[in-house]
Formats: C-alpha cells, sequence, structure tokens
C-alpha cells in the first residue's frame, strides 16, 4: 500500500481585494480583536449583549474579536460605541494628541503662512 500526504494549507488572511495581508497587519487585526474581547469581559457584557448593542449577528462579532479581516470598519465602530470605548478609540488615533503631530501641524501652518 503506498504512503500517501496530506499536507494542509492554512488559508493567510486576505483584504477584501483578494490580496494577503502583510504579516504585521494580520497580526494587528488579532491583537485588536482580541482587545475588544478583553473590554466585553472586562465589562461583564455577553457576546450576545454586544452584538445587540451594536446592531450585528454575534458571528460578526466574533470574526471581529478574531481579527477577521473581513469585518468592516463600520462595525469596528459600531462595537467600540456599544462598549462605551468609542471615545477612546477616536482620540487614540488624534495626531494632534501627540508631540510629533502638534510639531508637524504647527511646521506646516508656518508654510502656509509664508
Amino acid at each position: 500500500m503506498p504512503l500517501v500526504r496530506i499536507v494542509v494549507v492554512m488559508d493567510e488572511p486576505r483584504s477584501s481585494t483578494g490580496r494577503a495581508l502583510p504579516t504585521a497587519v494580520a497580526r494587528s487585526a488579532r491583537d485588536i480583536g482580541a482587545d475588544f474581547a478583553g473590554w466585553r469581559r472586562i465589562l461583564g457584557l455577553t457576546a450576545e449583549q454586544v452584538a445587540d448593542r451594536a446592531d450585528i449577528t454575534r458571528d460578526t462579532l466574533r470574526k471581529l474579536e478574531h481579527g477577521d479581516p473581513s469585518v468592516g470598519f463600520h462595525i469596528v465602530l459600531r462595537v467600540a460605541r456599544a462598549l462605551g470605548i468609542l471615545d477612546t478609540l477616536t482620540e487614540a488615533l488624534d495626531p494632534l494628541r501627540t508631540d510629533l503631530g502638534r510639531a508637524r501641524a504647527d511646521m506646516l501652518l508656518r508654510k502656509r503662512i509664508r
């Protein structure tokens, strides 16, 4: 009897365009998803409660919490709102809240005035 080798190939995470995601992006998607799950647990909420508050399915929430890159950006924002962290997320991305962002904005403003 011949020996048969079975090889399982795990699909790489892919973007909505079908391209493979860079490793760092896939890792960040998983980390951010895990952070959402962590917030949910810390707040003592079930997946069903968060999904209901965000007006999404539990399956979509599961995908987000597992870092599935096919989950839309609007879903991320809905879940952040359902968890009460939308303002925190928005503030974290504000470039004027960093020294570098303020310095660059100041430089750009000076260039425009000249």
